[in-house]
């Protein structure tokens, strides 16, 4: 038997579960070059008719196919033939079957007693199931003020819900399913906290974590201490802390928040200015694997770009006239500048849109994960190219002199 494969009999075991009459879901989460790929197949029904129908999330895009019993069939082969490390979980109304083959090949398997829960086959054309949704958010809706007294979502909240939802959407995406591991999130500027404690609920209660703690900062005493007092009235306070002081003043490589000995995920939400870059910052010197973060406005390039003097000024005067595309450009530049510098630091690297314009025009997220080579030419002259060609040095290159200039030297 080959490494990575599967046994003989536990492949027929989950030929028989899936086929079978009883089946309601599985799920296979692979990492491939350090890239998640994530498979959930489960029956659904589609014009009275039983068909199996499955989502496929590769690298934060998603694609869903419907399958006879035949197709469903041929794609299980996919699922079982899979190489690498990987999870899977199966659920049936008689029980689950939880199969892990870890990085050397390890295959680690364990049942759960047997069941008799009652199968629902839902309509195909059901209401998208969101992330505030898969667990019971009610009293936590409630106590950030998203949703009324009644548990309905306020007209006035809406944009911020579904923002809520996107920003958990891209976390389980993200985050790699190791739900018996302890698991640290810090958020920077936190604000009013509805994402810091939408996280420890959505971590925990519906993606499974054990052992979760989240550090919301933020310099302003009144939204930190509303904070605690929610986190209080959730009955979460131990796990869901805050922080006062200003996230600069956590100076230094080994400068993380009381108490933590490492962080897992870095997130910021529309962190102003330079705090968004202060907090890409951290999570690369917290050694965090994951860093997420929308930015907001961004004014510090607009200090340079479009002066008085300077090839700027000279070749792009039409673009720059404009204030309103000046503010846009340098926004683009900005992130431009920071996602090429998290990659040259080791950061896989994506700029995606995480909610629709309509909910926020600061749509814009950076996913960072760590994990591949630092310093690689490529990425570095493209960063040198694009800065030289404007003469400015971004702030998050100043920040991170002590990283980035042995990278930059090589060939400046």
């Amino acid at each position: 038997m080959e490494r990575f494969e599967l046994d003989p009999q536990l492949q027929d075991e989950i030929r028989a579960r899936v086929m079978g009459d009883g089946f309601m879901k599985i799920v296979q989460t692979v990492r491939r070059n350090g890239k998640l790929f994530k498979i959930v197949m489960r029956p659904v029904e589609i014009g009275g008719v039983r068909k199996f129908q499955a989502e496929m999330t590769d690298e934060g895009q998603v694609r869903v196919k419907n399958f006879d019993a035949a197709g469903a069939a041929e794609g299980l082969e996919e699922i079982i033939a899979q190489k690498g490390a990987r999870e899977m979980h199966l659920m049936t109304a008689k029980g689950d079957l939880h199969v892990r083959v870890t990085k050397k090949g390890h295959v680690l398997v364990s049942r759960s007693a047997e069941m008799n829960r009652e199968v629902t086959v839902q309509p195909h054309d059901r209401v998208k199931k969101q992330p505030l949704t898969s667990f019971d958010s009610a009293a936590l809706l409630k106590a950030i003020g998203i949703a009324d007294g009644e548990g309905k979502v306020r007209a006035s909240m809406r944009g911020k819900y579904d923002q809520v939802n996107e920003f958990l959407r891209i976390v389980g995406e993200t985050v790699a399913e190791e739900p018996g591991k302890a698991f640290t999130v810090v958020d920077c500027g936190c604000g009013k906290a509805y994402l810091t404690l939408s996280l420890w609920f959505f971590l925990s209660q519906a993606m499974g974590f054990k052992d979760v703690r989240v550090v919301g900062i933020d310099r302003r005493s009144d939204v930190v201490s509303a904070a605690r007092s929610m986190a209080e009235r959730l009955d979460v306070a131990d796990r869901v802390t805050f922080v006062e002081c200003d996230l600069a003043a956590l100076d230094g490589r080994d400068a993380m928040p009381e108490g933590l000995d490492h962080v897992d995920l870095v997130v910021s939400l529309h962190a102003c200015d330079t705090a968004t870059d202060e907090a890409l910052a951290k999570g690369v010197e917290w050694k965090a694997r994951y860093v997420l973060s929308a930015p907001c406005c961004q004014h510090e390039l607009q200090k340079v770009i479009g002066g008085s003097t300077g090839r700027a000024q000279s070749d792009f005067a039409g673009l720059l006239r404009q204030n309103i595309l000046r503010e846009r450009l340098c926004d683009l530049l900005t992130d431009a500048f920071r996602a090429m510098i998290m990659r040259i630091l080791g950061f896989r690297t994506q700029v995606v849109e995480f909610v629709s314009p309509d909910a926020t025009a600061r749509n814009i997220m950076l996913k960072c994960e760590y994990g591949v080579k630092s310093g690689q030419s490529g990425v570095v002259s493209e960063y040198l190219n694009l800065r030289d060609a404007w003469k400015v040095t971004p702030w998050l290159e100043t920040r991170l002199a002590k990283l980035l200039d042995r990278h930059l030297s090589r060939y400046s």
